[in-house]
Formats: structure tokens, sequence, C-alpha cells
């Protein structure tokens, strides 16, 4: 970026760099994430915010997002070679909606099924650090190959910029992000592409919807109400994107201290279910609240994985089973 005014790109933002890139290259963790940033670096200026001044070539809104944008959600078509797109979701951040994301795509690949997990949540992509996946993806023809971790095809923001690189884009450009992620990733053939989203019921949530068909929402929360309440907020937004709500996972219930065995609900507990209950829509589980979740996810390895025994690996593996049938219920609904 020496010597280039900082939202200067070059014309294609996914190639440049990415055509000397070898498919065995292995770059070291402190230089991983160096593919030119797909936003501006700095916060943008007053010309930047008032005309496309601050869209990188190729994230700037065309016809085609335009014309999708206008669509409603159930206009949208099904993604080539995909049989299930399911959205991951929250009311609020800070519910462990990234680590629900990650051991239910791990829980599915074990369980046999072909699985993508595309990171939508732009302004704090995680799924790198959980799968411990720091490479950069590559560039076949005009296709990005995505990087592969835990059995899982992988695509997030997070390979694309620095770690400290924050994203400062308005809406149009969040559309773009998402088609391209959707578009031009070569995921191959999928039993499922999960798709982490944001907190809260914004851009990308919309952008999603619109762009493709969404077999259904795995709505998060933790026990309090706090998050119970935005967490219903996301589920009224679903509906009335006529997304159907796979169901809810209620995270953080629980803790046992390992030292004398005692239980403190430090959350609360039976928020998620409750609202499940009230609202008639399936409750997939709860998980513990547990060392084993922090270690592994620090680590990059799911805790269904590295912990597939522990009460928090046992619960999410209960949870990936519950999602994959009431998914199998809702097809023949939607189909």
């Amino acid at each position: 970026m020496a010597g280039r005014h900082p939202t200067h790109f070059p014309c294609n933002p996914w190639k440049a760099r990415m055509d000397d890139t070898r498919a065995d290259e292995r770059p070291h963790r402190d230089q991983r994430r160096r593919l030119p940033i797909l936003g501006p670096v700095s916060p943008p200026s007053d010309r930047d915010t008032a005309g496309r001044g601050g869209a990188p070539e190729g994230m700037r809104p065309t016809e085609a997002d335009r014309a999708v944008a206008s669509r409603h959600p159930r206009e949208a078509g099904p993604l080539e070679g995909v049989g299930s797109v399911v959205a991951v979701s929250s009311g609020k951040g800070g519910v462990g909606k990234s680590t629900i994301s990650t051991n239910l795509a791990a829980a599915w690949a074990q369980m046999g099924h072909r699985v993508g997990l595309l990171d939508a949540d732009i302004y704090g992509p995680d799924i790198p650090t959980m799968f411990g996946a720091f490479d950069r993806p590559r560039m076949v023809g005009d296709q990005v190959q995505p990087l592969e971790g835990h059995g899982v095809k992988l695509m997030s923001l997070g390979f694309l910029v620095d770690e400290d690189t924050p994203a400062i884009w308005r809406g149009p450009i969040i559309m773009g992000i998402v088609r391209q992620f959707l578009q031009q990733v070569a995921w191959g053939e999928l039993d499922y592409l999960i798709v982490d989203l944001p907190p809260g019921t914004g851009d990308a949530q919309l952008s999603l919807c619109q762009l493709v068909h969404v077999s259904g929402a795995v709505m998060v929360t933790t026990p309090q109400d706090v998050a119970v309440g935005g967490v219903l907020k996301g589920i009224r937004m679903f509906q009335k994107l006529d997304v159907p709500v796979v169901g809810i996972v209620e995270n953080m219930r629980g803790f046992v201290c390992p030292t004398c065995e005692s239980s403190h609900d430090i959350f609360g507990s039976g928020g998620g279910e409750k609202l499940a209950a009230a609202l008639d829509v399936p409750f997939l589980g709860a998980i513990p609240l547990g060392v084993a979740v922090r270690e592994e996810g620090d680590r990059g390895v799911p805790t269904v994985i590295g912990r597939p025994d522990s009460p928090e690996g046992l619960a999410f593996q209960r949870m990936a089973e519950a999602a994959a049938e009431r998914l199998r219920q809702l097809e023949p609904e939607h189909a």
C-alpha cells in the first residue's frame, strides 16, 4: 500500500497478490492475511462517504446488486451445488454465536456431511482463530479456493485482511462482500453451507436472504433476559423474510466448578428454552459454560473434536443432530 492513497485499491481485490501464491505455500502466522484489503484502512473522508470513493473496485454496488436489494427473499434461488444454506444468528454480540457455528460445522463434518462455513461476521471475523486456519486463499481462474480445517471448507474476511484492520463500510459494500463470498468462492458440492452472521438484524442478514435461498436460521442466545430479548427480534426478522427458524440454542447455561463440582448459573438458566416454548420453535439444546470451549477455541480446534467426551462436546453433538433432523423436516415444506 506504500505510496498509495489509503482508499486506492487494485481493480480485482481478490486476485492481486493471489496469482503468485503456490498451493503448498504455508506462510508463518505473523505473515498471514496479507492479501489486499477489501475496504478503507482508515476512516473515510467526506469525499469517500459522499460518493463511492471509499468502496474498492469489485465491492461497489452493481446493477445486479441493486436488483437483488429490491426483491423479496422468497424470490431468491438456491446456491448451485449446495443442499442447504443455514444461517447462524443472534440478537446481540457476546453470546458465542461463532463458537456454535464452528462446532455445528465440525460436528456435521464428523457425521459424514460435506460442510462449508462462510464467516459473514464482517466486523469481527473469528472463524480463522477457531479453526486455526491462517493461510491465504488461492485463486484458480476467477474462483477463490476456500481453506479447509477439520474437514470443513472455510472462507472469512479474516483470511484477507490484517488482524488489526477494522472494517469501516456501509451497507452496499457489505452486500458486495456477501455476494462474492457466495458466488466467487469455489464451494463445490456441499450438503450444508453454514453462514456465521454478525449480531443483530442488519445489512448482512438481509443481503444473505436476498442473494440466496436460506433453508433455515439457527438462533443463539445466552440464558439472561437481555440476550433472549435480542434473539426474539432476530427471530421476528427471519419470519418477516420468510426464513424458517431451525431452532434456538441456549449457550453458556451453567458452570460446573472443576474443584468442588458445584453448579452455578452465572448467566441464569432456561431463558432460551422458555422462549422456544413460547414461540413454538424447536429447542436445539443447552451448551454448558466450560473451560474446554475456551481452551479448544484458543488453540484452533472445535470442542466437538478436541474434547468430544466433555459435557460441552457432547452437548454440541446433540445440538448438531437436532439441527440436522429439523432441517430434514423443513426442506419438504419449502421445496
